[in-house]
């Protein structure tokens, strides 16, 4: 069985970034259990956007 691929146009930090505003957004018009759940997620999203920015920058150090 073969896989498809596709080569992806938008960097992974800035997808992260807009599902995290996306959720927010929703999250305003949602109950309170489900609003703590997509703001979780969001925080969640936001927090990988920023590791993956710190892990490929060009200021981290290989391990010594």
């Amino acid at each position: 069985m073969l896989r498809r691929r596709f080569k992806q146009t938008v960097p992974l930090e800035e997808r992260l970034i807009e599902q995290a505003k996306r959720w927010r957004e929703e999250a305003r018009f949602v109950r309170t259990g489900e609003r703590d759940r997509l703001i979780e997620r969001a925080r969640q999203a936001e927090a990988a956007a920023h590791l993956t920015d710190w892990l490929t920058s060009p200021g981290l150090q290989p391990p010594r």
